[in-house]
């Protein structure tokens, strides 16, 4: 796992530029650094290397070629390069050492780059330069696990793994770009192929860019599409049992787990005890000689899963670490989080995950987790718009469902919380769900009614000069069904551009590297020919991996609410952090910016501030988005 960045810039200083991008990731790969230059053409590649799989100075980046046509500057992992390694060998190929990174680059020298990444089984992104052809190629994964970004600014092309990079080149506006802040104000997260940077896209999982010697990307190419996947898999379902189901999952989810176990230095499974992790690590255990190192983090209060964790390990065997966390300053929270991503990033759980991170890198260098199962196999409360109560909810009449709102909202959120505490296990944040459930009672479809869950603000409504546009259509057919749709567009927004961001920052931050078993690409595509009862039944998601999970650890020991890993936002915006919000959010602040409109937010943070409507996760967007340009002026 590693940092890269690359310039096409004829007459400049590539050295010193390259150093300066060079730099802001170094925390990305403290083992190793390198550049290339080819100063007469203008091309620089820069690597900073995590070491993880040949730590000797034959895996050292940017790498050539054995026939001196391609350099290749890669970060992620090729998991199965031993296999394309005895491929290559028996062709006449002579290998240098044995990295991943050197198998990926000789399949490029013999098969061509797009036929080289369709081949591979792995998480990068990736820029090398074709010394014969004189072109740049740009490549990222299929699901997006690994970041790229890139564009032209005075003049100059250039790439790299963040925008702080890129920051680091002159004449770089920090203004947003409108249209990626409308779709920030909207998610909480910046959504592909936008970047907050104007003249920068992040390149699309999947693709390959092309950019020529004089630095004029062309548009991106899939070589692998998420769409297509799903429309072919729609088209082309598995007729088998829910015992045939079962053990084809187990099967896939094994050789998964089996190849992100493999790496030159200690590796170890994030486990919280939930059904996903557990699942994780129940796999790593059943594949492993010895026992899987596993590591949790016990953070107080209601939210700690930490003994749900060790009784999980325990009856697996694992050599289980339970990380104690310092007691969270709400203060030092918000400013890291502010700090810790590159552009406007609005998930709370972003600083409690490097937080978890940090702890886990003082034992081991990689980490798998169980991140992707509720986006490819149902798991979020959302799905319910698509199955179950809400969607029955949602076809009654329209006079009907709004009274049920104003039912709802007449209570605020507290007094619902003050009930749900009276009920049996103590349901949390009832009142957060209550007043979703009565937002989503005016949606006029079950579409409608995701999309307005996972709506922060109108942007029409708080930007001055509001874009338009807004979410597009599903590209599914017709006769697809909700919840294939609403699966689909978290496979294709959520998943890449807020889950793996939030992993992938999180976790480089340092020098961490995390594996994701339920994103093999040969998984998410089994996944799309699964009938849907597979993922939700009666209600419920993750129906196939809970069993799965059964099959390993008793229900007992896992079976129960979802625990997430927010910190408590709503309450520290009412404590706490009462002044720092409100001397983001002033009126005066924002009119002087001049990209929101004060009213909708004051009103928002008053609404909120007087118990009547929990606006926690709106007013943190404004809040992630004012902390990053207070850092992007500074």
């Amino acid at each position: 796992m590693c940092g890269v960045v690359g310039l096409l810039a004829a007459d400049r200083d590539l050295d010193s530029l390259l150093h300066r991008m060079s730099v802001a990731v170094s925390h990305r790969g403290p083992d190793d650094s390198g550049q290339w230059l080819d100063a007469d053409r203008g091309v620089a590649l820069g690597h900073r290397r995590l070491s993880i799989v040949d730590l000797s100075p034959a895996g050292h980046q940017p790498m050539i070629s054995a026939d001196g046509r391609w350099v290749l500057v890669l970060n992620g992992e090729i998991y199965d390069h031993v296999e394309h390694r005895r491929s290559l060998e028996a062709e006449g190929v002579s290998f240098r050492g044995h990295s991943d990174t050197e198998v990926l680059l000789e399949l490029i020298a013999r098969r061509g780059p797009e036929q080289a990444f369709s081949a591979v089984d792995g998480m990068f992104a990736l820029g090398v330069w074709d010394r014969l052809e004189q072109v740049l190629i740009l490549a990222r994964d299929r699901v997006g696990e690994k970041p790229l970004y890139y564009g032209r600014v005075a003049g100059a092309f250039a790439f790299a793994s963040e925008l702080g990079a890129i920051r680091r080149l002159p004449n770089v506006s920090t203004t947003p770009d409108p249209a990626a802040l409308a779709e920030y104000l909207r998610y909480g997260f910046v959504p592909g192929p936008h970047s907050i940077l104007p003249g920068f896209e992040k390149v699309p999982p999947g693709s390959v860019v092309r950019v020529s010697a004089t630095g004029v990307p062309q548009k991106p190419v899939p070589y692998w599409s998420l769409a297509e996947v799903a429309s072919q898999g729609l088209a082309d379902p598995l007729d088998l049992t829910d015992r045939e189901l079962l053990q084809v999952t187990d099967s896939a989810l094994r050789q998964s787990v089996r190849r992100r176990l493999s790496a030159d230095v200690p590796v170890g499974a994030f486990l919280s005890g939930g059904v996903d992790s557990s699942t994780v690590v129940a796999l790593a255990q059943a594949v492993s000689s010895q026992p899987v190192r596993t590591y949790t983090v016990a953070v107080g209060g209601e939210a700690d899963e930490s003994t749900a964790a060790a009784a999980v390990a325990r009856h697996l065997g694992t050599d289980h670490t339970t990380l104690e966390l310092a007691q969270i300053d709400p203060l030092d929270l918000a400013s890291r989080a502010a700090s810790l991503y590159d552009e406007p990033f609005a998930d709370p759980s972003g600083v409690p995950t490097a937080l978890l991170c940090a702890a886990a890198r003082q034992h081991v260098t990689v980490c798998l987790s169980g991140d992707g199962a509720d986006e490819i196999l149902g798991g979020y409360n959302r799905y319910r718009v698509a199955d179950g109560p809400v969607s029955w909810l949602l076809a009654a009449p329209r006079p009907l469902r709004d009274g049920a709102a104003r039912v709802i909202t007449a209570g605020g959120p507290e007094t619902w919380d003050r009930w749900g505490r009276r009920l049996p296990g103590r349901l949390p944040a009832v009142g957060t769900k209550a007043h979703k459930l009565a937002g989503l009672l005016a949606a006029s479809s079950p579409m409608a009614a995701y999309r307005s869950l996972a709506t922060q603000w109108d942007p029409a409504s708080v930007m001055l000069a509001a874009p338009g546009g807004g979410a597009d259509s599903v590209p599914l057919g017709s006769g697809a069904s909700p919840l294939a749709r609403m699966m689909l567009e978290d496979q294709l927004r959520t998943l890449p551009d807020d889950m793996l961001v939030k992993v992938d920052r999180a976790s480089m931050a340092v020098a961490l590297e995390v594996r994701v078993p339920f994103l093999d690409h040969r998984f998410v595509e089994l996944t799309w020919r699964m009938p849907e009862r597979a993922k939700v039944r009666k209600g419920q998601g993750k129906w196939l991996v809970r069993e799965v999970l059964a099959q390993y650890v008793p229900r007992h020991l896992w079976d129960r609410p979802k625990v997430g890993f927010d910190p408590p936002v709503a309450e520290w915006l009412r404590g706490p952090l009462h002044d720092w919000s409100h001397d983001l959010l002033s009126p005066d602040r924002l009119r002087q910016q001049g990209l929101l409109r004060p009213e909708p937010i004051v009103k928002a943070l008053a609404d909120h501030n007087s118990g009547s409507r929990n606006n926690d996760y709106a007013l943190w967007t404004i809040l992630m988005l004012q902390s990053w340009l207070e850092g992007a002026e500074q």
